[in-house]
Protein backbone atom coordinates (compact mmCIF):
# COMPACT_ATOMS: atom_id res chain seq x y z
CA UNK A 1 0.00 0.00 0.00
CA UNK A 2 0.78 3.48 -1.53
CA UNK A 3 2.24 6.34 1.41
CA UNK A 4 1.32 8.68 -1.38
CA UNK A 5 -1.99 9.87 -3.03
CA UNK A 6 -2.28 11.79 -6.42
CA UNK A 7 -3.61 15.41 -6.30
CA UNK A 8 -5.23 17.00 -8.79
CA UNK A 9 -6.98 20.48 -9.26
CA UNK A 10 -8.22 22.05 -12.58
CA UNK A 11 -9.91 25.52 -13.31
CA UNK A 12 -11.86 26.85 -15.84
CA UNK A 13 -13.16 30.32 -16.52
CA UNK A 14 -16.44 30.68 -16.50
CA UNK A 15 -17.99 32.59 -20.00
CA UNK A 16 -21.09 33.58 -17.66
CA UNK A 17 -22.30 33.73 -13.90
CA UNK A 18 -23.30 30.31 -12.84
CA UNK A 19 -26.38 31.30 -12.53
CA UNK A 20 -27.42 32.25 -15.97
CA UNK A 21 -28.90 30.23 -18.49
CA UNK A 22 -26.18 29.40 -20.65
CA UNK A 23 -24.74 26.96 -17.56
CA UNK A 24 -27.75 25.78 -16.55
CA UNK A 25 -26.71 21.84 -18.52
CA UNK A 26 -23.80 22.37 -16.73
CA UNK A 27 -24.83 23.30 -13.17
CA UNK A 28 -27.43 20.07 -13.58
CA UNK A 29 -24.57 17.90 -14.55
CA UNK A 30 -22.48 18.50 -11.45
CA UNK A 31 -24.18 16.65 -8.97
CA UNK A 32 -24.50 13.42 -10.75
CA UNK A 33 -21.20 13.97 -12.46
CA UNK A 34 -19.63 14.23 -8.55
CA UNK A 35 -21.54 11.45 -6.85
CA UNK A 36 -20.63 9.51 -9.55
CA UNK A 37 -16.75 10.22 -8.80
CA UNK A 38 -17.29 9.89 -5.41
CA UNK A 39 -17.87 6.41 -6.14
CA UNK A 40 -15.14 5.64 -8.31
CA UNK A 41 -12.34 2.93 -7.81
CA UNK A 42 -9.54 4.79 -6.34
CA UNK A 43 -11.32 8.20 -5.27
CA UNK A 44 -10.35 10.05 -1.99
CA UNK A 45 -11.29 13.15 -1.66
CA UNK A 46 -12.77 16.05 -3.29
CA UNK A 47 -13.31 19.89 -2.46
CA UNK A 48 -16.88 20.99 -1.52
CA UNK A 49 -18.09 23.31 0.72
CA UNK A 50 -21.45 22.52 2.66
CA UNK A 51 -23.16 22.47 -0.43
CA UNK A 52 -22.07 19.35 -1.76
CA UNK A 53 -19.66 21.18 -4.71
CA UNK A 54 -17.03 23.32 -4.68
CA UNK A 55 -19.36 26.31 -6.79
CA UNK A 56 -18.95 28.60 -3.67
CA UNK A 57 -15.08 28.21 -3.38
CA UNK A 58 -13.19 31.27 -4.02
CA UNK A 59 -9.56 30.61 -5.52
CA UNK A 60 -7.88 31.44 -8.61
CA UNK A 61 -9.41 34.76 -8.62
CA UNK A 62 -5.86 35.72 -10.38
CA UNK A 63 -6.89 33.67 -12.83
CA UNK A 64 -10.07 35.33 -14.34
CA UNK A 65 -8.57 37.59 -17.21
CA UNK A 66 -12.00 39.23 -17.26
CA UNK A 67 -14.34 35.71 -16.80
CA UNK A 68 -17.63 35.80 -15.05
CA UNK A 69 -15.13 33.99 -12.39
CA UNK A 70 -13.03 31.15 -11.76
CA UNK A 71 -14.71 27.53 -11.05
CA UNK A 72 -12.02 24.93 -8.54
CA UNK A 73 -12.33 21.36 -8.98
CA UNK A 74 -9.66 19.72 -6.98
CA UNK A 75 -9.66 15.75 -5.18
CA UNK A 76 -7.37 12.77 -4.50
CA UNK A 77 -7.10 9.55 -5.80
CA UNK A 78 -4.79 6.77 -5.06
CA UNK A 79 -3.41 6.37 -8.20
CA UNK A 80 -2.45 7.96 -11.84
CA UNK A 81 -4.61 5.30 -13.31
CA UNK A 82 -7.73 5.33 -11.24
CA UNK A 83 -7.79 9.15 -11.79
CA UNK A 84 -7.72 8.37 -15.72
CA UNK A 85 -10.08 5.62 -15.69
CA UNK A 86 -12.52 8.36 -14.06
CA UNK A 87 -11.64 11.11 -16.39
CA UNK A 88 -11.91 9.29 -19.94
CA UNK A 89 -14.09 6.23 -18.55
CA UNK A 90 -17.01 7.58 -17.22
CA UNK A 91 -20.01 10.23 -18.01
CA UNK A 92 -17.33 12.98 -16.84
CA UNK A 93 -16.54 12.75 -20.84
CA UNK A 94 -19.96 13.79 -22.07
CA UNK A 95 -19.08 16.51 -19.44
CA UNK A 96 -15.85 17.50 -20.78
CA UNK A 97 -16.87 17.65 -24.49
CA UNK A 98 -19.47 20.13 -23.73
CA UNK A 99 -16.52 22.19 -21.70
CA UNK A 100 -16.32 25.36 -24.51
CA UNK A 101 -20.14 25.90 -24.75
CA UNK A 102 -20.04 27.26 -20.49
CA UNK A 103 -15.89 28.27 -20.20
CA UNK A 104 -12.98 30.29 -22.11
CA UNK A 105 -10.73 28.26 -23.79
CA UNK A 106 -7.23 29.28 -22.76
CA UNK A 107 -3.49 28.57 -23.83
CA UNK A 108 -2.26 28.29 -19.93
CA UNK A 109 -2.49 24.93 -18.73
CA UNK A 110 -5.38 24.49 -16.25
CA UNK A 111 -4.96 21.37 -14.86
CA UNK A 112 -1.97 19.79 -12.24
CA UNK A 113 -1.74 16.44 -10.63
CA UNK A 114 1.11 16.47 -7.53
CA UNK A 115 1.98 13.14 -5.01
CA UNK A 116 0.93 14.21 -1.65
CA UNK A 117 1.56 12.21 1.82
CA UNK A 118 -1.29 9.99 2.41
CA UNK A 119 -4.31 11.53 4.43
CA UNK A 120 -2.84 15.28 3.23
CA UNK A 121 -5.28 17.50 2.44
CA UNK A 122 -4.28 19.97 0.45
CA UNK A 123 -5.06 23.59 0.14
CA UNK A 124 -6.18 25.98 -2.73
CA UNK A 125 -3.11 28.15 -1.97
CA UNK A 126 -0.99 25.00 -1.96
CA UNK A 127 -2.79 24.08 -5.75
CA UNK A 128 -2.32 27.45 -7.37
CA UNK A 129 0.99 27.24 -6.76
CA UNK A 130 1.53 23.76 -8.26
CA UNK A 131 -0.72 25.34 -11.17
CA UNK A 132 1.93 28.20 -11.37
CA UNK A 133 5.05 25.81 -11.19
CA UNK A 134 3.29 23.92 -14.12
CA UNK A 135 2.57 26.88 -16.14
CA UNK A 136 6.79 28.37 -15.77
CA UNK A 137 8.44 25.43 -15.72
CA UNK A 138 6.22 22.88 -17.33
CA UNK A 139 5.76 19.05 -16.46
CA UNK A 140 8.06 17.87 -13.77
CA UNK A 141 7.75 15.58 -10.51
CA UNK A 142 6.27 18.56 -8.48
CA UNK A 143 4.07 19.03 -11.00
CA UNK A 144 2.31 17.41 -13.72
CA UNK A 145 0.16 16.58 -16.34
CA UNK A 146 -2.10 13.95 -16.91
CA UNK A 147 0.02 13.72 -20.33
CA UNK A 148 3.11 13.78 -18.59
CA UNK A 149 3.36 11.48 -15.20
CA UNK A 150 5.72 10.94 -12.81
CA UNK A 151 5.35 8.44 -9.43
CA UNK A 152 5.76 9.35 -6.05
CA UNK A 153 9.61 8.84 -6.23
CA UNK A 154 10.02 11.57 -9.16
CA UNK A 155 10.41 9.01 -12.05
CA UNK A 156 8.37 9.09 -15.39
CA UNK A 157 5.65 7.34 -14.98
CA UNK A 158 4.14 4.95 -17.55
CA UNK A 159 1.66 6.83 -19.79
Amino acid sequence: MSNWELAQVNIARLLEPLESDLLKDFVANLEPVNAEADQAPGFVWRLKSEDGDATSIRAFEWDTNGSAGVLVNMSKWESIESLKQYVYKSSHVEVMRRRFEWFHKVAEATTVLWWVPKGHIPSTAEAEAKLLLLRQSGPAAEAFTLRVCFDPSGAPAEN
